[in-house]
């Protein structure tokens, strides 16, 4: 009963009443580390394709058709153990000590159960890839990948939901210090196993898969010992009773998770249609448009951790019983976020040529790409920002609970707005490669503003 009282008392202090100020630097303290960790794990992927790039270009082709067949199916998981972060910031703000180790315990059982039919689709990685018209070389290289990675599918989600957990207990130094310490061992492994050194076997691109299983196997235990015997988590006795399923609770955090893996696979598959749309362009198009993506992907890790932040700081409200702290949290992000957002798009759109010239140099060869880069670059600053925007009022309705509605606006935003427009752009005008990314951005704002209103009304329905 002390611990609860304690806990209870812990999430409302430093947050003074109606104190905007202050809600924008508690969701800054929590929303830096976040994006610090997403950028970590964005420079262990860039560091695992520089070391298969010395094995030769059918290699990183082989890679790349790899990772579009194990995302596809990290994707889901990664939807259902996200959850994790707004039901135990909820019990955090509610004060409810027990239901944070329970919410942690589901996500944990949630990685396991769904890891075992998920690691089918990168074990099968070969047909399936054969199936959808691949080169069977390219396809056989990219097996011998995926054998490697795809046993690392449950550490990878366990981590995700010992994050969601740290993160909720306002605690999410500790997953940005593992990442940080992981990134250079994930490359001495990856380049030691690919090219046996240190008396290690020489396992090619098997061997650059495996590493990354031990090195997110390694991040997994590492945070379990952490949320173990390192305070304040061991306070909240995270792993007792580990080994009993919490089926109601599973039903609801699946509840909530299952929208958001929905959701996240509409926009992965609206940016797999935009590639095949550019490769009926030229391949010029292709080229500009995967660059452009890539710069995209960076700059989303800014609102992507704010949008985190924006879930904990809404579920610490929303399980306290304060609408006013809900409305000033959700509005503090989004402010927040579209500020970062925006300042970082304009510094992306004054150096537009120079990011084209860092990936294809100088070259008269490259002069058309380079251009066109800098082209959708430029088209693309609407996007980012819309981007932006619905990945943080996106995070906010998550502190409510609320992702169906947010899987129903995917589908409009992504699905009835931006693919056709972009494909009626980009054949039926002379926009071409340029239409695809105006129709991202008409899109993308649709799908945001239908999240900006569903937060407000809700919002509202709580002050009522």
């Amino acid at each position: 009963m002390l611990d609860t009282v304690q806990h209870r008392a812990q999430p409302q202090a430093g947050v003074p009443p109606n104190h905007l100020v202050q809600e924008f630097i508690e969701t800054l303290r929590l929303a830096v580390p976040l994006m610090l960790t997403q950028l970590g794990q964005i420079a262990m992927i860039t560091t695992d394709l520089a070391m298969i790039g010395r094995l030769g270009e059918d290699a990183v082709a082989a890679a790349a058709l790899a990772h579009t067949v194990y995302f596809v199916s990290f994707t889901f998981g990664l939807g259902l153990t996200s959850a994790v972060s707004p039901l135990a910031a909820q019990a955090f703000g509610a004060g409810d000590v027990r239901l944070i180790r329970r919410s942690l315990r589901v996500g944990l059982w949630v990685a396991l159960l769904i890891s075992l039919p998920m690691m089918a689709s990168p074990l099968y990685g070969e047909q399936i890839l054969l199936a959808l018209g691949q080169m069977p070389h390219s396809a056989a290289l990219a097996q011998q990948y995926l054998n490697g990675l795809a046993w690392g599918i449950a550490p990878a989600l366990g981590f995700i939901a010992l994050r969601g957990m740290m993160s909720a207990v306002n605690r999410p130094q500790a997953p940005l210090w593992i990442t940080v310490a992981a990134i250079p061992v994930n490359a001495a492994l990856v380049y030691a196993l690919i090219h046996g050194l240190f008396g290690l076997p020489e396992l090619g691109l098997f061997g650059a898969g495996l590493a990354t299983t031990l090195v997110n196997l390694g991040t997994f235990i590492a945070a379990l010992a952490i949320a173990a015997w390192r305070k304040p988590f061991a306070d909240y006795h995270p792993l007792a009773r580990l080994w009993r399923i919490d089926w109601p609770l599973m039903r609801q955090l699946i509840t909530i998770g299952a929208p958001i893996s929905f959701s996240l696979l509409m926009e992965y598959g609206l940016f797999s249609s935009a590639a095949l749309l550019m490769g009926l362009i030229s391949t010029t198009a292709i080229a500009a448009h995967q660059i452009a993506l890539q710069v995209t992907a960076v700059l989303f890790m800014v609102p992507l951790g704010i949008g985190m932040a924006a879930t904990v700081r809404v579920g610490h409200a929303f399980g306290r019983n304060d609408p006013a702290a809900v409305r000033r949290a959700g509005l503090a992000a989004g402010v927040l976020g579209a500020a970062l957002v925006s300042a970082l798009t304009v510094a992306i759109v004054l150096g537009r040529y120079e990011l084209g010239r860092l990936f294809f140099g100088s070259s008269g060869a490259s002069a058309a790409t380079v251009e066109l880069t800098a082209t959708l670059l430029v088209v693309g600053a609407t996007f980012f920002i819309a981007d932006g925007l619905q990945t943080i009022v996106g995070g906010a309705l998550r502190g409510l609970n609320d992702t169906r509605m947010t899987l129903v606006f995917a589908v409009i935003g992504y699905w009835c707005v931006a693919f056709p427009v972009g494909w009626l752009l980009a054949f039926h005008t002379e926009l071409g490669a340029t239409g695809v990314w105006v129709g991202f951005s008409v899109g993308t704002f649709v799908y945001a503003g239908l999240l900006i209103l569903r937060f407000r009304m809700l919002a509202r329905r709580l002050m009522a």
